[in-house]
């Protein structure tokens, strides 16, 4: 990737990952959801991790994953887990508790899909969320995959609360290595009773009113999960490199866009900060803060030094939802 040397290096970080296919990928949202005529202010909140939508003494929450073709072709046991796991994150990311899963698999036919299906299997063992059903075709041109996921929560976890003065908190488990692209996969030799405990952390935490707004890290990494929230909050955020602590030998540019396994970044107010990252660290997952809320509309990188735009969301929108509805 080209990268202007006039820039500082700094400035040339922010270019990047502005450029980076991991982070311009959620483009295509607004565009998607005018499609639909849909808005944030639409039933089920679009922009948040899930659809919420309230019942008595709660919510019920509905998320989904598709996934692309090529990541299903490189690694379809890792592609059949991955639709089981994030669609758990996203359920967490919402406060909320996965009941159920339904997959969607093409296939040329069922030797091909055999890997994808153990891998759905094995992760719906792992997390013991079932999977329910879906659909099947045996007779595509190529692997496909896509899930589906029901849960519910008594308190949820926002995209669209984030205040100025709010401290950011990076909430992701380190003990992994890559697995295909740019995915830090922690979950594959964690033991299924602490892969449970640490999703239900989440949950626990919007209960105890600890957590104000928040998102899993997704597709997009750090930088491109706290442009989301920033947008979805009408806020500005700044983001300190120097406190993100990769795992050993990962550049800080590949660590802002990757996609962790478990990761979660919380907006908290400064007096519920540290007890929420200890809740973490009890845990032995790697809980910081890494930046601030602040107001207007630009997610900037700071090093302590120097400070540099990485996106003006009222400029140049992301996710581009329109107004919510009070």
């Amino acid at each position: 990737m080209n990268v202007n040397t006039a820039l500082s290096p700094l400035a040339a970080l922010a270019e990047e990952l502005r450029a980076h296919p991991a982070i311009r990928s959620k483009l295509a949202i607004g565009s998607a959801v005018r499609a639909l005529g849909l808005d944030a202010g639409s039933a089920g909140a679009p922009g948040d991790d899930a659809a919420v939508l309230p019942r008595e003494g709660g919510f019920d929450l509905l998320a989904g994953e598709g996934f692309i073709p090529g990541f299903v072709a490189d690694d379809p046991w890792f592609a059949g887990w991955c639709a089981v796991m994030v669609n758990l994150s996203d359920i967490a990311a919402m406060g909320g508790r996965a009941s159920a899963i339904l997959s969607q698999v093409w296939a040329p036919g069922a030797e091909a899909a055999a890997p994808l299906l153990q891998g759905l299997r094995d992760a719906s063992a792992a997390y013991g969320v079932p999977l329910v059903g879906g659909h099947t075709n045996f007779a595509a041109g190529e692997l496909g995959l896509a899930a589906s996921v029901f849960g519910r929560a008594t308190r949820v976890i926002t995209s669209f609360d984030a205040t100025p003065g709010d401290v950011l908190i990076a909430a992701i488990d380190r003990r992994g290595a890559y697995r295909s692209f740019d995915n830090f996969f922690a979950a594959g030799e964690a033991p299924a009773a602490r892969l449970r405990a640490d999703l239900a952390l989440l949950p626990e935490l919007a209960e105890a009113g600890l957590v104000r707004a928040g998102k899993d890290i997704s597709q997009g990494g750090i930088a491109g999960t706290a442009l989301m929230l920033a947008e979805c909050s009408g806020v500005g955020m700044v983001l300190d490199v120097s406190a993100l602590a990769p795992p050993g030998g990962v550049p800080v540019t590949r660590w802002l866009r990757s996609f962790p396994s478990f990761g979660f970044l919380l907006s908290v107010t400064p007096e519920d900060a540290a007890a929420l990252s200890a809740r973490f660290d009890a845990r032995g997952i790697d809980a910081r803060a890494i930046g601030h809320v602040t107001h207007g509309s630009k997610v900037a990188l700071t090093d302590g030094t120097d400070t540099a735009l990485f996106w003006d969301h009222a400029a140049t929108p992301y996710l581009d939802l329109g107004g919510r509805v009070a």
